[in-house]
This record gives C-alpha cells, structure tokens and sequence, in this order.
C-alpha cells in the first residue's frame, strides 16, 4: 500500500506542474495544426458510447452475483460521485484539496443525526433519502468554511491546509462523543431508504439493485447539472483560473468567488455520496475518513484525466474495481504490486489519464509533437558586421 501511495502522490503532484510545462511548449509550436491533426473526431462515436455506457449501467448489474453487486453499490458508485464533485475543485479549477473525504463524512453523520432524532415510523416521511438537502446544505457550509479563510493560498499551502481541515475533521469525530458515538458508530443505525406516503410504502432493505438504480439516478442528474455548469461562465471562469490565475484576474474574473463556488459544489457532491453511504452500510465510524481516502479520490480524478467527467468516473471505477478482482486472481502479497505496475504503466503511456479533458489531451500531444529549433549557423560576414 505505501508503494502504491507514493506512486500516486508522484504521478499527481508531476499531473498537477504539467500546466507549467505545457505553456513553455505551446511557446514553441509553429501552429495549432501541428497540434489538432491528431485529434480525431468521429461523428456519431459520443452519442453509441454513451448508449452503450447506459445500456450497460441499466441491464448489466442484475447478471452480477451478490457480492459484486455489493461492491458496484457501497464502493464503486459511491467513489464515482466523490470523484465528480472532486474533479469540480482539482479538474476545473485547478485546486489541489487533499481533504476531499472530510465533507463525505460530513454528510454522512448529518444522515445518521438527523434520522436517529426522527421517529422510526412517522405517518409521513422519506427517510433517510429526505436527509440529502440537509446533508448536501451542511457539506456546503462546510466547503465555504473551509475556502473562505483559504482560498488566497495557492499550490502547497493550499494542499497543505485542506489536509489538515481533513484530519480534524475525522478527529472531531473521535471525539464528539455525544453527536458520533466515537469509534462505535451511530447509534442507532442509519436506517435503510424508504418511503412511506399514505398507501405508498416503498423500503430499499438490502436490494442492492435498488440501491444502485437509485444511486443511478442521482448520478444522472448530478451529471446533467455539472455538465451545464462546465459550459457556463463559471465553467468558463474556473478554466481561466486553472490555466493562469493572475491573468484571469486581470481580465476582470473574480477568482476568489469561483474558487469558492467550486469548494461549496464540490463539497454538496461529496455530502450526497455521504448520504448513501450512511443509508446502505448503517454503521460506519470515523476511520471510514481517513487521509488516505482523501488520497484515493484524487488519485481517481488524475487516473481518469483531470477536467474530464467521463473520466473522473472512468478513474474512479477502474480503481475501485481493480482491487476487489485482483482478490480472485493474485495472492494478497502481491496485490498492491500489480495495482501499483497498473498506475505506473498509465504514467508512461498514458499520463493525461484514461479518457482526459480534450485541452488537456492535446496540450499533452503537443509537448511531443513540438518541433525542435535548431541553431542556425551566422555566416562570417554578419559576424565580422556585428563585431564592427
């Protein structure tokens, strides 16, 4: 596990300086052509990928035994929401949050208090699914708390201050006995969804399909919503201040106020993923928020390209997935060896990540594909001019 850390905490910090090498390139290309001939589009190849994504995401999982079923539920869509609402902070606006996994429990203790508060039974409830406004309300206060005092640092100060908010987080929990529980979990359990309105009576139990067409839904409206918000003026803004804060200041963009709009969408995400998390597992404690959580997270969003949706989600189901079938296929000893020589192959070969953002993909391409200048002779006789 610690090679496979540090591995990853390599590849994203070197992930995280490319911007600073990419511009030195792009200053050496004698046109965007040399660039853009290697970026294919095929007309119609997006729109049979993502029906095929869909019909998979639909059809598949009830083909699956119970135990991945349970792994595609509790892990695997989970990480995928915690990955999207991180490639909002790390991808589009280019900030490097190392305590991601701090609003996560956020919305997860929300779920457990405010549903162990409520009566069990009430003739009119959702209950736990009617925690996610609450839950998400929370973990964006908690994002503006966070950015507020912050967000005027840059780079590693940055890093560094986001992983301490993380650990104290999980330490509060420790400690807040009388909210937590401490060690032992909530108490009572987080009950499973379920909906109870006049004759409609509709409980989740541990059908884990249930689970994972829910969580599906979620996903699907999460994606809708980010995908306008890339392509809004605040997607527009956070680009400018990943490619080059000063100088989307100068150009009237409040960098401030979009950093800390992406923490606080960032964060509601992460409180969401919270909520099921709570619902489906019931017990939980506060070392399911450790740091290296954190560290996962953005390792998914680096593995599946930075500033790319697709990706993030891709990164996040890859690496999810890896572990839990290596289980079947290689002895515990050698496991994190393999996982390990997985994310070093993608660093040679692939380093802009499994599906990356198409700016990001082509800047890559165009440090290789960069012409090389070479010197050219000065004839004699402007030598002898010059010295004169």
């Amino acid at each position: 596990m610690a090679f496979v850390m540090l591995a990853g905490a390599g590849w994203i910090v070197a992930t995280l300086d490319a911007p600073v090498q990419v511009e030195k390139a792009e200053r050496d290309l004698m046109s965007s052509d040399t660039v853009g001939g290697s970026v294919r589009h095929i007309p119609g190849m997006k729109y049979a990928l993502l029906i095929a994504v869909i019909a998979v995401a639909l059809f598949y999982p009830p083909t699956m035994t119970e135990y991945w079923q349970n792994v595609l539920v509790s892990q695997i869509g989970i990480f995928v929401l915690l990955a999207i609402g991180l490639n909002v902070v790390v991808g589009w606006a280019g900030l490097l949050d190392l305590g991601f996994i701090a609003f996560y429990a956020v919305g997860s203790y929300t779920t457990a208090w405010l549903v162990g508060s409520l009566p069990a039974k009430p003739p009119f409830t959702v209950s736990p699914l009617w925690a996610i406004p609450v839950a998400v309300i929370f973990a964006l206060i908690a994002g503006v708390m966070l950015g507020a005092p912050t967000l005027r640092l840059r780079g590693d100060y940055l890093a560094i201050v986001t992983l301490g908010f993380g650990e104290i987080v999980r330490i509060v929990a420790v400690n807040a006995e009388s909210i937590t529980n401490s060690t032992r979990g909530p108490s009572p359990a987080v009950p499973h969804p379920a909906i109870s309105i006049g004759p409609l009576q509709w409980e989740w139990g541990l059908n884990y399909l249930q689970y994972w067409y829910l969580l599906l839904v979620i996903m699907v409206l999460v994606i809708i919503g980010f995908r306008r918000l890339e392509d809004s003026r605040l997607g527009r803004a956070w680009a400018a201040i990943r490619e080059d804060e000063v100088a989307a200041q100068a150009t009237g963009v409040n960098t401030f106020r979009a950093k800390l709009f992406a923490f606080a969408i960032g964060a509601s995400t992460s409180g969401i993923a919270g909520v099921f998390f709570a619902s489906q597992v019931g017990y939980f404690n506060p070392q399911n928020f450790t740091l290296e959580y954190s560290i996962l997270v953005v390792a998914y969003v680096v593995f599946g390209g930075m500033g790319s949706l697709p990706g993030a989600m891709a990164g996040a189901a890859v690496l999810t997935w890896l572990p839990e079938f290596l289980k079947e296929q290689v002895p515990a000893e050698d496991r994190q060896m393999w996982i390990g020589a997985v994310i070093l192959l993608m660093m040679i070969f692939r380093p802009a990540g499994l599906i990356p953002a198409t700016r990001r993909e082509t800047e890559l391409e165009g440090i290789d594909e960069a012409p090389r200048i070479e010197p050219r002779a000065v004839p004699e006789s402007e030598s002898m001019g010059a010295t004169s």
